[in-house]
Formats: structure tokens, sequence, C-alpha cells
């Protein structure tokens, strides 16, 4: 849902670079959960959160000034998937399309998934694969079918784009 990018001030608030379609989702959630990819999560109670510019400042406990905060950089911040709502119908989170196997039209395998990018216009898909990085866009011309059971993508798009 986001990551703590700064510290913010000097009373231990910290900025926070969400990942989020909108500003202040985030603002919904009353605790989060803050950890690293792959390591140790542990959930927080959210003192307080205002939007700033493009960030959020969030105030969290346990941070009581600007080394506290600087400790937090680079920590990940999420929220239980039970508490998300639920998508219509062609709407996805990001979440779910990471890690996917991304096939075009002729069956061959363009590689899975690495990331999505916020372009302005719309997503793109960073596949990785043998050849390299991929960038699809993520619009109906070229996303054919996400098929979330089977754990892959099926696009209109050649492996020499």
């Amino acid at each position: 849902m986001g990551r703590v990018a700064s510290a913010h001030g000097i009373r231990g608030w910290v900025k926070i670079q969400p990942f989020t379609e909108y500003l202040d989702s985030l603002l919904d959630f009353k605790s989060w959960w803050i950890g690293q990819e792959h390591g140790s999560w542990r959930e927080v109670e959210v003192k307080q959160c205002e939007v700033h510019n493009k960030t959020l400042a969030a105030q969290l406990p346990d941070c009581p000034d600007r080394t506290a905060a600087e400790k937090l950089k680079g920590l990940l911040i999420a929220v239980p998937r039970s508490s998300l709502p639920e998508q219509d119908e062609g709407e996805y989170y990001w979440s779910d399309l990471i890690g996917l196997a991304v096939l075009n039209e002729a069956g061959t395998r363009l590689g899975t998934v690495a990331n999505l990018l916020e372009t302005g216009a719309n997503q793109v898909l960073s596949v990785k694969g043998d050849s390299g990085e991929i960038l699809i866009p993520f619009v109906a011309s070229a996303i054919k079918q996400v098929d979330l059971k089977n754990k892959a993508i099926h696009v209109d798009w050649s492996a020499d784009y």
C-alpha cells in the first residue's frame, strides 16, 4: 500500500509514499502493518495521518523523534487483504498481478510480472523474462485476459516489441 520515504520534521513523523490509486486511501485504515518485503512485519496503530502534497505524513507509535523516524525509512506499509474492498469485474489489485506468467497470443511465454508502473495515462506491466525486461501497457488492446486461477495474463504483444 506504500513505503516509508523519509522522516518528516523533528517530532517523529514519517513521510509515506502511497502505492494506492488514490493518495488518501491509507487514511481509511486505523492500523497498518509495517515491515520488509521478505522480513518481519508488525502491526501499528496509526496515531495521526494526513495528506501532505503528493505524499502522506504519519505519526506512528514508538517513534518520538526524527532519529526514530529515520530508522523506518524504506519499510513497506500494508493492510490485511481481508480489510480491502472487493474489486469489480476486470479490476485487480497490483499485488494480484505480480508474479503472474505473461503469455502472448502465439503461446510464447514473455516472462513474469515483476512490477507495475503508473505513467499517468495508464498502468504498465514490467515483465521480466529470459530476454530482459518488457514493458506492456495495461490497456484493453494489449491485455486480452487476466486469469488469476491459472496465474497467467494473456496479451496481444510480440516478444520482439
